[in-house]
């Protein structure tokens, strides 16, 4: 932003963010897919030894000697999630987050989020970014991709277990991909959460005239032709993650599992395809966790994992998202097949949208400019 030495990066709060665009779905939903073709092509680098790892968690022991430190209640921990992104973006950024359930009896969102985007050239910083929101979109705009893949052109309803913030932007993405949707099939466990799913849906998309509240899950499946599990929840016991059945799945349904999830013996079988985000992200995951590792992670595709090394299925029965983007594995093939979609969420992705809205609040003059230093002190 300035003739070095000096360094000046912007600082955007969540109003700022808004104001750059982070929360237009069509565009991100667009920026993710170019993201998928980067990732084919290997244009790209993240974190770990095969540098496709998730990120580096802090996580708290069960019994400490330390009484000031953390005890890990359901979703406590910190973690860095880093990436660099190559194509037209060309940036490298961090995504740092603390999380714990508990805050939402504070009034917190669960996760808060900061992202640090850097002039990958200099390692200057560009843009410290108020994160809730980025994450959350980027989050949302990947079921969105798969959808435009992978979902049945003429979908109409839609299945949402938990009406949260990714319960939100997962069908704020598939409105994007499937305009044709006049149908909400949801369940919830608190009606206050409901409640405010049920209004902003009638608000943001008028054109969903059936909405439906269900109390069981299958009946939330069934005759559905988009299904997403967006319920966060304490890992450990795979039992309690919630479960689709095979014989609950009308033929040509798309199923984007972006949290927990088990399947049933039905869905295990070869002809329902397995999509993965990133095959090479849960490589990574499963390479870093103890067996079996879905107890740990509970998303749908490091149970795909775990199946491979218990001889359930193959490496080559898995297939990639960012291989049907860039066209060289075909998407949906006809109006019967039963697809699922694992979403793990990468730190590229934050890097994709971030860039973009960073590079609109510029050329706005959104934001606010800070300065790092004239001169450096040490050189």
């Amino acid at each position: 932003m300035t003739d070095l030495p000096k360094i000046d990066f912007i600082y955007l709060n969540e109003q700022d963010m808004i104001k750059a665009g982070v929360t237009d779905m069509a565009g991100c939903v667009d920026a993710m897919e170019d993201m998928f073709v980067l990732l084919h092509k290997g244009d790209y680098r993240m974190a770990g030894a095969n540098n496709d790892s998730h990120g580096a968690m802090v996580v708290f022991p069960e019994n400490s000697p330390f009484p000031n430190m953390p005890k890990p209640t359901a979703d406590r921990r910190f973690m860095a999630m880093p990436a660099y992104l190559g194509g037209t973006y060309g940036t490298t950024g961090v995504k740092w987050y603390g999380s714990n359930i508990a805050n939402r009896d504070k009034g917190l969102p669960r996760s808060i989020l900061m992202f640090t985007l850097n002039d990958t050239d200099t390692g200057a910083p560009l843009a410290i970014m108020s994160a809730n929101l980025l994450s959350a979109y980027r989050t949302g705009a990947v079921p969105g991709v798969g959808a435009r893949h992978l979902a049945r052109k003429d979908s109409k309803v839609v299945a949402v277990y938990g009406p949260g913030v990714m319960g939100k932007t997962s069908l704020a993405a598939f409105m994007v991909a499937c305009p044709g949707i006049d149908t909400l099939k949801i369940q919830g466990r608190g009606q206050k959460s409901l409640d405010s799913f049920i209004s902003w849906t009638k608000e943001t998309y008028p054109q969903i005239t059936n909405i439906e509240i269900v109390t069981d899950i299958e009946t939330l499946v069934r005759g559905s032709d988009i299904v997403t599990y967006c319920a966060s929840g304490e890992t450990g016991d795979v039992s309690k993650y919630p479960i689709v059945k095979r014989e609950w799945l009308k033929p040509g349904a798309f199923l984007s599992m972006p949290a927990s999830c088990e399947i049933d013996e039905g869905m295990e079988q070869k002809d329902v395809r397995k999509v993965m985000d990133n095959i090479g992200l849960y490589e990574a995951w499963f390479e870093e966790l103890p067996k079996p590792a879905h107890v740990h992670v509970p998303v749908i595709g490091v149970r795909f994992m775990d199946m491979i090394h218990e001889g359930k299925m193959t490496h080559d029965d898995l297939e990639d998202l960012g291989d049907i983007c860039a066209g060289a594995t075909p998407g949906r093939q006809n109006d019967e097949e039963i697809i699922m979609l694992s979403v793990g969420g990468m730190p590229v992705e934050d890097v994709a949208w971030g860039t973009t809205v960073y590079r609109t609040a510029i050329a706005k003059g959104i934001g606010t400019k800070l300065n790092l230093w004239d001169v450096p002190v040490l050189r």
